[in-house]
């Protein structure tokens, strides 16, 4: 059965989720502080949902713990708040949620949420267990992604500048993967959240900015070569 964990200091609001996720098929844990979650074996969690404004240690903070430990840097995040500014679902998405749904909600839509990322998690896993089955029986590794100094390892999921390991969050790999395969071409935003993001996960054109940007300053003088082109998209350009 499909375990999902909500961490909310409101408990009467944590009750609430764990009664119509129950009610939905699933086994739910509650916890009322990032404190309380984190003395938890989280690795046993298929989804976390977890509020932002705790005591102590924040949403933001714990989701950063979670993406940081090997053993749960690949579990679906979604956080619940009622942060709902933009600047604050794009830290969210930057940090590495896999949604954002803000409060107060209706139930309907927080399950349909929970529907939608454990089903894209579960493509995600069978994918990569097919790969993986793919190399072992082919005895064969993917052929890294390079560009001059700059290399991806399709194998280790590590990105390297001149032999240097650059780190990148998962959806800064992602999004410079996918360019770095179509070269020399503009994509739209829309295509860019297609290709990354998936399309059910909500992203605003701000998030795309934003991870761009930080991805141009981690490529040190390869940044360059992606490029923006003004009402249409961005792009990676070979020429140097």
């Amino acid at each position: 059965m499909t375990k999902i964990l909500v961490i909310d200091d409101e408990e009467a609001l944590c009750e609430i989720l764990k009664f119509n996720l129950e009610k939905d098929g699933y086994d739910v844990d509650t916890a009322y502080s990032a404190e309380e979650a984190l003395e938890k074996d989280l690795s046993v969690y298929d989804l976390i949902m977890v509020d932002i404004m705790m005591e102590r240690i924040s949403g933001f903070d714990f989701a950063k713990r979670v993406r940081s430990n090997p053993v749960t840097e690949f579990t679906p995040i979604i956080f619940c708040s009622a942060l709902g500014a933009e600047d604050d679902k794009v830290m969210g998405l930057n940090i590495g949620a896999d949604d954002y749904v803000t409060k107060p909600f209706v139930i309907g839509e927080v399950l349909a949420r929970v529907r939608a990322v454990l089903r894209r998690a579960k493509q995600m896993k069978e994918r990569a267990a097919a790969a993986s089955s793919f190399v072992s029986e082919n005895a064969d590794s993917e052929p890294d992604v390079v560009f001059h100094d700059l290399r991806i390892d399709l194998n280790q999921k590590i990105c390297y500048l001149a032999g240097e390991e650059v780190s990148l969050t998962r959806t800064e790999y992602d999004l410079l993967l996918f360019l770095l395969r179509h070269p020399n071409r503009i994509y739209s935003r829309e295509e860019i959240i297609t290709q990354v993001w998936g399309d059910e996960v909500v992203v605003t054109n701000r998030t795309i900015d934003t991870n761009i940007t930080r991805l141009r300053k981690k490529l040190g003088e390869y940044g360059n070569n992606i490029i923006t082109r003004t009402g249409f998209g961005y792009g990676f350009k070979e020429a140097r």
